[in-house]
């Protein structure tokens, strides 16, 4: 034990600290993050002076940080992040350690404060800090210190509750762009304090979110040589002209997108849904390989079918619906191009748009993704997963959520792997291809308010994972296909408001479908139309086609964030947006 100098353990450890390992003579690191331990801290009384580490970080330790610590001066860094330790910490307390360059007490139950900062005298200390981790800290004011802190390259002040001006001298601090990490996400924010539309960096900050907070007017634009920027769900009011980055929804954003992405393009997802951007989709997103979200939903775009975007390699969710998108739906009739066509994807929704013609067969087959024999890994839908930045380690989860317009609740949340197409609400017409069976992994399938034509193929029974089908209010005729029995996932069924005839299959989930399934079909009978058996005199429909718009089922996609990160105009303009993991220095 006496040449011990280090000691770590990562192994789900249970149980208190013993306050024996202070004892130990030579300690000089001390790690037991990561693990399972609870109780309070004890024994820091017994440190030795040679003690430079102590990370306790991810645990479920409590009660209050012993004042013990304080006197340590040769500690460098102390990391009790993500506990439940009370209690409230005045950072003056810590100016003693002139050699701590690391301090993280977020995610605790803590109230920290400054003492300084009721003094108009400020005060300098913990002037060589690097890296500061105090969200969700009950923090009321920015802390002044900082303003002495010369080189910092973490600043995490998320989920507190500071308003007011972001102070101009944060911007002069000189952020070192391969690890800088600024975080005032989740405050009451609403001013930068800002000359011009420029955050005056003194250099390029590789993270920088300022989401969930009140700050309005133009979007200021630092040095876009970083990996996040995240002003999402704040009152920005409007684009600037040299956007090349990710911009992120429910904002109020006008005007028209700019053209200007290059060969450059690292992003990884574009989130623009429910502003009210005009005109076309930029067209350098087709150089943008790293894509794998596309959300423009609920704009204005008038624009074709993006047909260049195909080739993009690792693009899984495409959202144009709510816009006023034109022409056919697929590639161009005689495009010759061998790409592969949207080898990745399993979520397009162009519902609610002005698309019209006849859906190409062969088109369907392209789709990879939705096919078992592609798909056999079970995707998840955690779109940027890890990200490894600069080597630091984030992680940015995206779940889909699928709700019934008339019972409101959600088809599914986190699903292992998530296909969907959603065509509703065009002007689409023709019959529907056969060659939808080959997307046998597809969950939702949404064809609804088209005119759509024909017989329901039989082929659609080979979508055995099908969960919700939707192919309502057209004008779809014949049988329904008894092979639809073999759904047996199928959860939600709407063929409401067509011209099918003859009996409807009882076995298997068809028992279950309730009559507003298949009502409006003249010619229909059976169990699950109760007031027209078969063998009964034909009946006239129940409600014609003018008002079927509150009888549909629309399948929405829900897209956002996790774990708190990432509305007013909220712009995010972000190459990652995230859900952060620990990595190196780098704290929750």
């Amino acid at each position: 034990g006496e040449t011990l100098s280090n000691l770590m353990f990562s192994i789900v450890l249970p149980g208190e600290i013993p306050p024996s390992i202070f004892s130990l003579p030579i300690l000089n690191h001390l790690d037991l993050s990561f693990n399972q331990l609870s109780g309070p801290i004890q024994g820091f009384d017994k440190a030795g002076p040679q003690l430079e580490t102590v990370r306790f970080e991810n645990n479920e330790l409590s009660g209050f940080i012993p004042k013990a610590i304080f006197q340590l001066t040769s500690l460098v860094c102390i990391d009790v992040s993500s506990n439940n330790l009370i209690g409230s910490v005045d950072l003056a307390h810590f100016r003693r350690l002139t050699y701590l360059t690391v301090l993280h007490l977020s995610y605790n139950k803590l109230h920290v404060m400054a003492s300084e900062d009721n003094n108009p005298v400020e005060t300098s200390y913990l002037a060589g800090l690097g890296e500061l981790g105090l969200a969700s800290c009950k923090i009321t004011q920015f802390p002044r210190f900082l303003r002495h802190v010369d080189c910092i390259t973490y600043l995490d002040l998320s989920c507190n509750k500071i308003s007011g001006d972001i102070p101009n001298w944060i911007w002069e601090k000189t952020w070192n762009v391969v690890q800088s990490h600024l975080n005032l996400s989740h405050n009451m924010f609403t001013g930068m304090q800002l000359n011009s539309d420029v955050v005056p960096f003194n250099t390029s900050i590789g993270v920088l979110d300022l989401s969930f907070n009140r700050l309005s007017g133009m979007i200021p634009m630092p040095k876009l040589s970083g990996d996040v920027l995240d002003y999402s769900n704040n009152m920005f009011s409007s684009l600037l002209p040299n956007w090349t980055s990710y911009l992120r929804d429910t904002n109020r954003l006008k005007g028209m997108l700019p053209s200007n992405i290059t060969t450059r393009c690292a992003l990884q997802m574009i989130d623009l849904h429910g502003n009210k951007i005009e005109g076309r989709l930029p067209r350098g997103l087709s150089n943008c390989t790293d894509l794998e979200v596309i959300d423009f939903g609920s704009n204005k775009i008038a624009d074709a079918f993006p047909s260049w975007l195909r080739g993009l390699p690792k693009l899984s969710v495409l959202v144009l619906r709510s816009n006023q998108m034109y022409g056919t739906i697929g590639d161009i009739v005689g495009d010759t191009k061998r790409e592969e066509c949207f080898p990745s994807l399993q979520i397009i929704d162009l519902a609610s748009n002005n698309f019209s013609g006849t859906l190409r067969p062969q088109w369907f087959k392209q789709l990879k993704s939705m096919m078992a024999e592609f798909n056999s890994s079970g995707k998840t839908l955690e779109i940027l997963n890890t990200i490894n930045v600069n080597d630091r380690e984030h992680s940015y989860q995206y779940s889909v959520e699928i709700m019934y317009k008339g019972a409101d609740m959600p088809f599914g949340r986190m699903l292992t792997t998530v296909t969907a197409i959603d065509f509703s609400k065009n002007s689409l017409e023709g019959t529907i291809p056969e060659t939808f069976g080959s997307l046998v992994s597809l969950r939702v399938l949404s064809l609804s308010h088209n005119a759509f034509t024909g017989k329901i193929p039989a082929q659609l029974g080979s979508m055995t994972d099908l969960e919700s089908l939707d192919l309502s209010c057209n004008q779809l005729s014949g049988d329904i296909p008894q092979e639809l029995t073999d759904l047996t996932f199928l959860g939600s069924l709407n063929l409401s408001y067509n011209h099918l005839v003859g009996k409807i299959p009882q076995s298997r989930q068809f028992s279950t479908f309730d009559s507003s399934s298949f009502e409006g079909n003249a010619g229909l009978c059976g169990l699950q139309l109760p007031k027209f058996p078969c063998g009964s005199s034909p009946h006239s429909p129940g409600v014609a086609h003018g008002d079927k718009s509150s009888r549909h089922i629309d399948v929405v996609l829900f897209l956002f964030v996790g774990l708190g990160f990432g509305v007013g105009f909220a712009a995010a303009i972000v190459h990652y947006t995230f859900l952060e993991a620990k990595g190196a220095m780098m704290r929750h």
